[in-house]
This record gives structure tokens, sequence and C-alpha cells, in this order.
């Protein structure tokens, strides 16, 4: 019998990078003055401790995150996005999560990074860890192609990075019961999906994250200095 074609799913923030992008880029808009600092500070922290409780309204959260986007064009956005990789996200990436990625590919493994942070913050990331599939949060555009704030589609946070990673596999002609999937996650948000493949590995977890997978026996990864 062949074997199963091989899918590896990595969540991006506090798993392949020790920050939160969607954060960072929060407190980068304020660093290059697109944000009120104090206001903005006040909301995002609010909004960081209700993704960290598993209360996020995610719709809320992108209208928030995205403003600053919204209100500016995309030559704008890119000359922002293009210092926010130079200053905080290339010096965060660490040797040892490359070296993970480019081990399943090596392989042979179909890689694709499944976050819960907009497409707009996340595909450069994942264009610079060399993974060119990238199941985001989709931005709804305008007539004139511009993000209005809202989502299109479905979420890829908490089951909904189920759906997604299902639309994902039916798109190139799989069903789950046709490979053989692992996810790599920190979070206990991500328990929906860590579910559904046959080899969930806890990476870098969460407080919440790590005594669960210790009880059912999880392969625990820590590439950062465990939390």
């Amino acid at each position: 019998m062949a074997s199963k074609t091989r899918i590896t799913f990595f969540d991006l923030d506090h798993t392949l990078l020790p920050i939160d992008s969607d954060y960072s880029w929060g407190v980068f808009t304020q660093q290059i003055g697109w944000t009120d600092p104090v206001e903005f500070r006040r909301r995002n922290d609010a909004f960081f401790a209700h993704y960290q409780a598993g209360t996020l309204d995610i719709h809320d959260y992108v209208r928030f995150a995205t403003e600053a986007i919204r209100l500016r064009d995309e030559a704008q956005y890119r000359a922002a996005h293009e210092r926010f990789m130079r200053e905080m996200v290339l010096p965060a990436v660490h040797e040892d999560a490359l070296a993970l990625v480019r081990s399943h590919q090596a392989a042979g493994d179909h890689v694709a990074i499944v976050t819960a942070t907009n497409e707009l913050v996340t595909r450069p990331i994942a264009q610079a860890l060399g993974v060119a599939e990238l199941i985001a949060v989709e931005l709804e555009r305008d007539a004139a192609g511009w993000i209005t704030g809202e989502i299109a589609g479905t979420p890829s946070a908490r089951e909904g990075k189920v759906l997604r990673a299902t639309e994902w596999l039916a798109a190139r002609g799989w069903d789950w019961l046709d490979v053989e999937t692992t996810f790599y996650s920190d979070s206990l948000n991500d328990l929906p999906l860590l579910e559904r493949v046959d080899h969930p590995v806890a990476t870098n977890p969460d407080a919440r994250l790590r005594p669960l997978a210790l009880e059912r026996g999880w392969r625990i990864l820590d590439l950062f200095t465990p939390r």
C-alpha cells in the first residue's frame, strides 16, 4: 500500500515566532504614529487578554486591528510592513524554527501556515519563513480593491481553522482520510485542529495547553523558552 501524502500545518505566533505578529504590528503602528499610543494600547491589550482567555470576538478584533491600514493606501501599507519586517519580525526569527520547517519540506511534506492573524500582516512573514501556503484571516475588499475592515469567509480561528484546512485540502483533491497530517501549535485556542490531525505537536505550549498535552501523551516541543 502506498504511503499517504504528508501534510504539516504550523501555527505562526508563539509557534514559529516567539512573538505575536498581530499584537506586534499594533505596537509598530503606535511607533510610526498611525495610531494613538494610549488608546490603541489599551484596546490592543484588552483584545490580547481575550485571545489568551479564548473569548476573543475575532470580527471586532479584525476591524480594530486593520483600521490603521484601511485608512491608508496600499503603497503606505507596503512601505510600513517592510519596515515592520526589518525591525520587529526578522530579528525574532529563530534558526530552530526555520530548521523545523525545512526538515518537513526536505522530507517531502506539503507545508502550510494556519494562523488567526490577517493576511496583510502574515503573508510577508510566511514568505520570509519560506512557506508558500498560507491559511490566514482573509479580508473583504471594496470595489476599489482595498480592505473594508471586515472578514471574507470563515476566519481561520479556533474551529474555523479546521474548516479552512478542510477547504485547503479539498481544493487540492484531498480528504482528511487521504493524508497524514501534523499540526504544530502553542495554544489551547487551536485545540479543534490539534484534535483533528493525526499528529498533534504542542509547540512552546501555553499554560493551558501544556498540561492537556501531557495528559493526552502528545509530543511537546519547546523551540523557545517554555512559558
